[in-house]
């Protein structure tokens, strides 16, 4: 183990790492460690999302009424982004396509990162800095909408996905962290929303958040446009 990974692991895991010349911990001392560090965590997520909603609440409710207003209009989503946050973007396409309660609509979406023949074929033959960019180009239409998320807010491929979105048409909506990135200074996106953090795991549980407040309120405009036409 490099000392690199053990720091790191004493950050998450810290009743793991005993001090040194203390032999073992008994039983009790390291469950009450796990039970000190488990609260922890769960405050530093709980003062997170409060901040995140406290900033974004006008901003989450003014892009839910452009999503809102483009599924409606038989718009896709498009989302992306690389490692965990490639993660996150199937969550959200599953979460559009096979929605998690029976009275929420299903909605059209795509993970672009979920054909590795694709992934592969254009990281091989034109780099992976334009994996999302290329399908964009082929799978999106104007009105649609490109979801990107990027933890450090400079990942090449999903600035250059959001790029192309924008001169396509697409409304633009991305999640980034510590202090937004390229993604946000980039100009290419309609709607970005920033986990302030620098610690990878918050700023995932951040954007996971901002992604289902999101897209409950984009599941609620969307009943009260179909209840409006009745």
């Amino acid at each position: 183990m490099t000392d690199a990974s053990r720091d790191y692991g004493r950050s998450l895991y810290p009743f793991l790492y005993p001090s040194a010349g203390k032999g073992g911990e008994p039983v009790a001392t390291l469950l009450a460690a796990v039970r000190q560090s488990t609260l922890a965590k769960c405050a530093e997520v709980v003062a997170l999302r409060g901040e995140l909603l406290a900033e974004y609440e006008d901003g989450l409710l003014v892009a839910a009424r452009a999503m809102t207003e483009r599924f409606a209009n038989g718009a896709k989503l498009l989302a992306f982004g690389n490692g965990g946050s490639a993660t996150d973007a199937e969550d959200a396409a599953a979460d559009c396509t096979n929605p998690p309660t029976s009275d929420w609509r299903s909605l059209p979406a795509v993970s672009l990162v979920a054909d590795s023949a694709t992934l592969t074929a254009l990281t091989n033959d034109v780099g992976f800095e334009h994996v999302f960019s290329r399908q964009i180009a082929a799978l999106g239409e104007r009105g649609d909408i490109a979801l990107g998320f990027s933890t450090s807010g400079n990942s090449a491929n999903v600035v250059a996905g959001l790029a192309e979105a924008r001169r396509r048409g697409l409304l633009t909506v991305a999640f980034s962290g510590y202090d937004g990135g390229a993604v946000a200074r980039d100009g290419s996106v309609d709607h970005c929303f920033v986990a302030r953090r620098e610690f990878v795991p918050r700023i995932q549980e951040g954007h996971a958040t901002l992604w289902h407040v999101l897209l409950e309120l984009v599941q609620a405009s969307l009943a009260e446009r179909e209840e409006d036409h009745r």
